[in-house]
């Protein structure tokens, strides 16, 4: 198993790079979140990788962080998913993205990466629930449990902010100032009023 690479960075070909260890040039695909953190061609460069055999191909795909691998394995193990789907999901959210998408059950997130179809959104939050976030030693905060709407009311006041063309960062910034114990429909006049500043 190639648990590791270290060498210097030859080639650049969005999602493979190639990196030469002491003379052998080793294809390695990333997702787009390690590539965008990659250093320039012919520098040093080092990568967690995670080593895939099939019958026709032996692949190696590579990781800036330790949690970035770690999704990938979780990933990999859901029916249905395979490494370039795995890979696809890495590059269209951050693993902490993907941790609050899987915490507050929102398929519509990963509805936004291509190649994702609704039975396979379903699928990941499914066999993903409860494996994100601590695992990874990301913080309650970071893996979802803060962003998540703290009650029946405020998730209907998010869903109506959204509905009406709101990003989710704009709708989680006026659920925090909201009162906490607001109706839905003053809570969406409230929180209307507050992003019209």
């Amino acid at each position: 198993m190639i648990g590791k690479l270290s060498g210097t960075l030859l080639e650049k070909t969005p999602p493979q790079i190639v990196i030469d260890c002491h003379g052998v040039g080793y294809e390695v695909e990333v997702p787009m979140s390690t590539y965008y953190g990659l250093p320039a061609l012919g520098a040093p460069v080092a990568l967690l990788t995670q080593h895939v055999v099939r019958e026709d191909a032996q692949l190696l795909y590579g990781f800036a962080t330790a949690a970035e691998r770690s999704a990938f394995r979780h990933l990999i193990k859901i029916s249905g998913v395979g490494p370039r789907t795995a890979l696809a999901l890495l590059s269209g959210l951050s693993v902490a993205e993907l941790a609050q998408a899987v915490t507050a059950q929102e398929a519509r997130r990963l509805l936004k990466v291509p190649g994702i179809g609704s039975k396979t959104a379903e699928r990941l939050l499914l066999e993903l629930r409860g494996k994100l976030g601590s695992e990874l030693g990301l913080p309650a905060t970071q893996a979802g449990a803060a962003a998540a709407p703290a009650n029946a009311e405020q998730a209907d006041i998010e869903q109506a902010l959204l509905a009406l063309g709101y990003s989710e960062r704009e709708a989680a910034a006026a659920l925090k100032a909201l009162p906490p114990a607001v109706g839905v429909s003053e809570g969406i006049r409230l929180a209307l009023k507050a992003l019209a500043r």
